[in-house]
């Protein structure tokens, strides 16, 4: 008999021998184990008992194993499902875990990874049995590689790189500036088969464009004027490991050819060589740009974009996730406290309402800045809304004009003498803190007020 508080694993493979060995790690994991030869069985099994975890054989007798997914998926969706596979590929890989499989293993199996995934499983289904207080996240609970997030859209993101990352070769990130696509590029090598090799970073957006293909390719000594030796390109010093394209939008036509060439066939030509070189690399790109409307346009070539998204995972902008919004804020203020050696203050009840009020157009990035002006502007351990003051495109943080009936001109004036106050005087400092120039500072101080100018 099934004891209600038991998970229920179901294994079903066409050999004896693999239904025993995941049995016994499901045993040992806490799990009552069902087992069945076939996906008919499968299906059957399911129609009788509700299982949390299916762990599905790809090639069995009768139904294909993506065949037995995808009716899984239509009568329990609320079952885990865990593909294993001796003939596994890594389209067989995204095309499960895009079917809502939650890993695709090979064999022989991995058995630690599988007591993992499991325990990840049993987890889960505990927090559900324990209720509604289950949803309170610890802010390590909250941090992913380098990100946070609480809310579905995040949690989905994060799920999906634990899934695809040991069988990513080639990834595509995108998303608006400041989203942190750079920290889930991470995060794929980071749970990747080659956490252990170097991750190599390139940013084509800060290469001038006549030296793309030697930053990326290398070149040979004498390939142009001024190449006084040979030079081994980014793709070369990544051998083994992960190349990172940060804004790989930017690359120019030429540069597209040549990436899409080493994609293909591992192969890279430096500038002026006359042979190849083979390199082993895995190529993780991110951009902000909407490529499907840049190769429509002509700017990016198509086959580019399609070897580059055969893994594409889509960071939301932090206006789509606001119920983020408190505990990035929270932890940038934990981190800003930190570095400054202070007390860890705390946002205000109207500090935090008007930061769920606005839009980031700069995304988690503006909200990071945002937060440790306010640090330095806060004089006791609350952060209020006065000091949630950010200048150009983020006036929408600002204190309300109705909150004060006075010229916009004097609450300027005054706030920036506060900070002046602050920093002893020193205007460099006062600018650096208020994100505007020196210049501005000067012109905020107004001219009709000469001593506070000159001091």
């Amino acid at each position: 008999d099934i004891k209600p508080s038991q998970p229920i694993l179901l294994v079903a493979d066409d050999e004896p021998a693999v239904r025993d060995l995941v049995g016994r790690v499901g045993t040992n994991a806490g799990f009552e184990v069902l087992s069945c030869a076939n996906g008919s069985e499968a299906l059957a099994t399911l129609d009788r008992t509700a299982a949390d975890l299916v762990v599905l054989d790809l090639r069995m007798p009768g139904a294909d194993g993506l065949d037995v997914l995808r009716a899984i998926r239509q009568r329990a969706a609320s079952v885990e499902v865990v593909l294993i596979s001796g003939y596994a590929t890594l389209d067989t890989a995204v095309t499960a875990v895009k079917l809502g499989a939650l890993d695709c293993l090979a064999k022989p199996l991995d058995l630690k990874r599988l007591a993992g995934l499991l325990r990840g499983v049993r987890e889960e289904r505990e927090r559900r049995v324990r209720g509604p207080e289950a949803d309170a996240l610890s802010p390590r609970e909250l941090e992913f590689c380098g990100l946070i997030g609480r809310g579905p859209s995040m949690r989905e993101v994060f799920n999906l790189v634990r899934r695809l990352a040991p069988h990513a070769r080639t990834v595509l990130v995108t998303g608006e500036t400041g989203t942190g696509k750079e920290l889930l590029a991470r995060a794929f090598h980071r749970l990747g088969p080659r956490r252990h090799r170097r991750l190599a970073t390139v940013n084509c957006s800060t290469i001038v464009e006549s030296l793309f293909e030697t930053e990326l390719f290398g070149h040979q000594r004498g390939a142009f004027t001024g190449a006084v030796e040979s030079k081994a390109g980014m793709f070369e010093a990544a051998d083994g490991g992960t190349l990172l394209l940060d804004e790989v939008g930017e690359l120019p036509a030429a540069a597209q050819a040549k990436l899409l060439r080493v994609l293909e066939t591992g192969e890279v030509q430096r500038v002026g060589a006359l042979d190849g070189r083979t390199v082993d690399v895995h190529v993780i790109a991110a951009t902000n740009r909407d490529l499907g409307a840049e190769v429509r346009a002509g700017r990016f070539r198509a086959d580019l974009y399609f070897r580059l998204a055969v893994i594409e995972v889509w960071i939301p902008p932090l206006r789509d996730r606001l119920e983020d919004v408190p505990d990035l804020a929270a932890a940038f203020i934990r981190e800003c406290a930190r570095r400054m050696g202070r007390t860890v203050p705390r946002l205000s009840p109207v500090a935090e309402r008007r930061l769920l009020s606005y839009s980031w157009p700069g995304n988690v990035r503006e909200l990071r800045n945002a937060i440790e002006r306010a640090c330095m502007l806060a004089a006791g351990d609350v952060i209020t809304e006065r000091e949630l003051i950010v200048t150009g495109p983020s006036a929408g943080l600002a204190p309300a004009p109705e909150a004060d009936p006075r010229r916009l001109s004097s609450v300027e004036r005054e706030h920036v003498q506060r900070v002046l106050a602050q920093t002893g005087g020193n205007k460099k400092a006062a600018a650096d803190i208020l994100g505007i120039s020196r210049r501005s500072v000067y012109r905020l101080l107004d001219a009709r007020h000469p001593e506070a100018v000159a001091n």
